[in-house]
């Protein structure tokens, strides 16, 4: 026999068994339950977890809750430290940068007086063509017991070859714009070899009538420490000197007698003037030692 609807019949019912687990006969038979009472077989207990089909029912108890971990932070990004520097195997020694050369102090009353020839100096060496500025200047820095060095400006002016404004054929604007770049050009110089610890010289022919041109140039270039000497021999003297010049040195007498009335006007302006007229060269150096031991005691105002 079979039904039309329904699940399957449970198993024929033995006498002396119970019913098969899970199955009342009051589910199959709505008739039966009228006068048997409940079902005395008490639901499975619920299987966590399972909610699939014949799960009991009733709420499934929530499964625990699975402790995730927190994803890693990111790496805090250090800076890698700087790489050591690579030593410089092509002998560079690097510079400090030049400065204005201070004005020297005073010492005082009780010491004693400075040693010309072993202090870091800057000088500046006046007079006019034939005066014998470069010859002295090259001497005094070569028996110095310092590192000196000797700075020309006419040297630094005959730099410029193609278009040089020679003075012999007369001073003009191009002649005064390559002069005043080569006193610049000797001023940075000299300020580099005294940030390193070498005295220097330059000579040049600076005029008392233009002292914005002259003096005050160097001072702006050099600095105020810079010490100021005039080498001022007689006419004759310097006539014979320029005689013996050869190339654009040598220049006419009427220039050079010109130049030198014009030098005369040193005289009265403070400044220390030697007269080598009777002097040779270790001579003039000499003197040039003692002027400027007095120069370092009591600084010139100029």
């Amino acid at each position: 026999m079979q039904h039309a609807v329904g699940s399957p019949l449970p198993p024929p019912h033995q006498p002396g068994q119970e019913p098969a687990a899970g199955w009342s006969p009051a589910a199959h038979h709505p008739g039966a339950g009228a006068h048997q009472g409940p079902a005395s077989v008490p639901p499975p207990p619920p299987v966590p977890g399972f909610t699939g089909a014949g799960a009991p029912a009733g709420p499934v108890p929530p499964a625990p809750p699975r402790h995730t971990p927190a994803p890693p932070a990111p790496p805090r990004h250090t800076p890698a430290p700087p790489a050591p520097p690579v030593p410089d195997s092509t002998g560079h020694v690097p510079l400090p940068p030049g400065g204005p050369v201070p004005a020297p102090s005073t010492p005082p009353a009780t010491a004693t007086a400075p040693d010309a020839t072993s202090t870091t100096l800057a000088v500046l060496l006046i007079g006019p063509a034939g005066a014998g500025k470069t010859s002295v200047a090259k001497y005094w820095a070569d028996h110095r017991r310092v590192p000196t060095a000797h700075i020309s400006l006419d040297d630094v002016r005959e730099w410029v070859r193609s278009g040089f404004a020679d003075p012999q054929t007369g001073w003009n604007d191009h002649s005064e714009a390559q002069y005043r770049l080569a006193r610049r050009t000797c001023g940075f110089a000299a300020r580099n070899f005294l940030a390193n610890g070498i005295s220097c010289i330059l000579d040049d022919a600076v005029f008392p009538d233009r002292p914005v041109v002259g003096l005050g140039g160097w001072k702006r270039h050099v600095g105020p420490g810079l010490l100021p000497v005039v080498l001022l021999p007689g006419l004759d003297i310097v006539l014979e000197r320029n005689a013996e010049r050869t190339g654009n040195r040598r220049l006419t007498d009427e220039e050079v007698a010109r130049i030198h009335g014009r030098m005369a006007g040193w005289y009265g302006s403070g400044l220390p003037i030697i007269d080598n007229s009777q002097l040779d060269v270790p001579g003039t150096a000499r003197v040039l030692n003692d002027v400027l031991a007095r120069a370092i005691a009591s600084p010139p105002t100029w």
